[in-house]
């Protein structure tokens, strides 16, 4: 075979050299548009949406109710004029101590006319209403007391069955309440029939001095019990009728709080139910009880002057005197009551959880994308609620997702 012209070999070289380019130039080409395609949809891509998250953990929850209140004295007596005279000059203040049949103050009755036989029926009716009300006063001391042993009984047979371990400590607890109840309810019926018995002296006084008996030159107003002054109702001397209020006396040691809550709240409130007061000045918080709904409302106009139906809810402390001895009457405090308590809680931020159909939902983050999940709530709490369904430990969620959340909607989590 001939071999080819020099110029011919060139010629081939040339050209493949030239194709070569070409492809290079392609590939190039090529290259550049799918970079820029990539580039054109990176641009387009939605970026991620910045959410704050929380994960579903298991620790106790609470479910309260928190309202203002007030402390009040539980046993409390407004000792009036038995009779019209000139009252001498009160040397108490309130917060003086005084003891059971100390003189509060003294009363020199006005000179006594001829009564008529209307104002003697008066008097003696008074004097036989105070003896009635002494009676029902030591009717239900006795019924208290009846009351008191048999909670001491149920407490101690609590107790041993606590020791066996055939009672729960809540029960107990709520025994041991009770007898505490029931032994503050003495209490107070013993101050009730003295107070009765003093109602009756001082009736006694006041026909006396209508009938002008010369027995006494002036009254002495006495303590019906031991306590403390709490107010002076009339501190100068001058005429007085028979009724007007002079001193209030009581026992700062037997207070009690006043919370008034919303109907719709209260119903769901009963004797026994725990409490804490906080925000009442100290360091620490106060363990209390529910002892009483009372049965009928009121109307009260709320700070944006809309009107609610509320109803007052009186609880007693528990702890003892000494963590909540600087409280006096009329104190303001917080009331926390508590409608229930669980230990072993599945949770999440009440952010977290939304409206979806006729039920609840909350946004899951499941590779750094938003995944719609069906959940199941259980009970609210102020901050937290429980989840019975839908999600389980460990598993992370969104708090409060906005429009941009959607299921499968990329996101990036906020430190």
């Amino acid at each position: 075979m001939l071999g080819r012209p020099a110029s011919e070999l060139a010629r081939e070289q040339r050209r493949r050299r030239h194709a070569r380019a070409r492809r290079v130039r392609q590939g190039l080409g090529a290259l550049a548009i799918g970079t820029a395609v990539a580039l054109g949809a990176l641009a387009l891509r939605p970026e991620p949406v910045p959410v704050e998250v929380a994960r579903v953990v298991v620790a106790p929850l609470e479910v309260t109710i928190e309202e203002s209140g007030h402390t009040r004295v539980k046993d409390r007596y407004v000792v009036s004029a038995p009779s019209t005279g000139r009252l001498s000059r009160s040397w108490l203040q309130p917060g003086d101590a005084v003891t059971e049949g100390d003189t509060l103050a003294e009363i020199s009755p006005a000179p006594s006319p001829l009564i008529d036989q209307r104002t003697r029926a008066e008097a003696e009716a008074r004097l036989g209403a105070t003896r009635s009300a002494l009676g029902q006063a030591r009717a239900r001391l006795a019924r208290a007391t009846t009351a008191r042993e048999q909670a001491e009984r149920e407490l101690e047979r609590a107790r041993r069955l606590g020791l066996a371990g055939a009672l729960s400590p809540r029960e107990l607890e709520l025994a041991e309440f009770e007898a505490r109840l029931q032994g503050d309810e003495v209490g107070s019926s013993e101050f009730a029939v003295k107070v009765a018995g003093e109602d009756v002296r001082m009736a006694t006084a006041a026909l006396q001095q209508q009938e002008g008996s010369p027995e006494r030159y002036h009254i002495d107003v006495l303590a019906p019990a031991s306590g403390r002054v709490l107010r002076v109702l009339r501190e100068s001397a001058g005429l007085v009728e028979a009724g007007t209020p002079l001193v209030e006396v009581g026992d700062p040691a037997a207070l009690e709080i006043v919370v008034d809550l919303l109907t719709t709240d209260a119903v769901q409130v009963t004797p026994g139910t725990p409490a804490l007061i906080v925000a009442w000045g100290g360091d620490h918080d106060i363990n209390a009880r529910v002892i009483r709904v009372e049965p009928s409302g009121f109307t009260r106009l709320s700070a944006l002057g809309v009107e609610e139906q509320r109803v007052n809810v009186v609880l007693v402390f528990t702890d003892p005197r000494a963590a909540w001895s600087t409280l006096g009457d009329g104190f303001h405090v917080e009331a926390r009551i508590v409608l229930w308590r669980g230990e072993q809680v599945l949770q999440v931020p009440a952010l977290a959880v939304f409206r979806q159909g006729g039920g609840s939902a909350l946004f899951e983050v499941e590779n750094d994308r938003a995944t719609l999940a069906p959940v199941s709530i259980g009970h609210r709490g102020d901050i937290q609620v429980e989840l019975v369904s839908g999600v389980s430990p460990g598993d992370t969620v969104i708090v409060h997702p906005g429009d941009r959340i959607k299921d499968g909607v990329r996101i990036q989590r906020l430190p």
